[in-house]
């Protein structure tokens, strides 16, 4: 009798060795997010993760980033500084936390609004590799720009729906945190 978890495991495997190979025929920068493209419905605006690299590192706009700051009326250093938060996080436990129930379910929610443009299905491996891999870049330490800069392919999906739920349930970044903490323990409770 075979193990349940067989193919998961099996597939596991053959995701990581894919990564793996991946990032061995391709040098570094090749496999990286150039693009966040938000969308809603018809709606697509696209900005370089260049440029929010450039906001981070300067502290000024410049192209759509620009005038979108200006629209919003967000002052471009405090989004830069919001940008330069990073955080420390050992990559080993890290990867072992986010393969858990409670790791899948916090990424599913995440793949939610963030994905690889038109592979919505491979949103939960993109965000878990971008994570990896920022952390193995940045030593131990990620941030929003080197998330994106790490994140396994060109163009990446925002849904702006879901980005507006997700917000419209968290006013501040102290419970946009406790959502994505918090919230995941409904889905492993057992059903009624």
């Amino acid at each position: 009798m075979k193990s349940t978890h067989q193919p998961l495991k099996k597939r596991r495997a053959l995701v990581a060795a894919l990564l793996g190979l991946g990032m061995g025929l391709t040098s570094p920068g090749a496999i990286a997010g150039e693009n966040l493209v938000f969308v809603s419905g018809a709606f697509r605006r696209s900005i370089p993760v260049a440029d929010l690299a450039y906001l981070a590192k300067t502290g000024q706009a410049r192209g759509l980033t620009q005038d979108l700051l200006a629209f919003s009326k967000q002052n471009p250093k405090e989004i830069a500084k919001l940008l330069n938060q990073s955080v420390s996080l050992p990559i080993t436990l890290t990867s072992r936390l986010l393969n858990t129930r409670i790791g899948e379910a916090v990424l599913q929610r995440l793949a939610k609004v963030i994905y690889p443009l038109k592979a919505s299905q491979d949103g939960v491996v993109a965000i878990r590799s971008a994570i990896i891999l920022g952390l193995a870049n940045g030593n131990g330490s990620i941030n929003a720009v080197s998330f994106f800069q790490a994140y396994p392919v060109p163009e990446i999906e925002v849904s702006i729906p879901a980005l507006l739920a997700i917000l419209k349930k968290a006013s501040s970044i102290a419970e946009l945190v406790r959502f994505f903490s918090e919230s995941p323990l409904d889905g492993l409770k057992p059903a009624p």
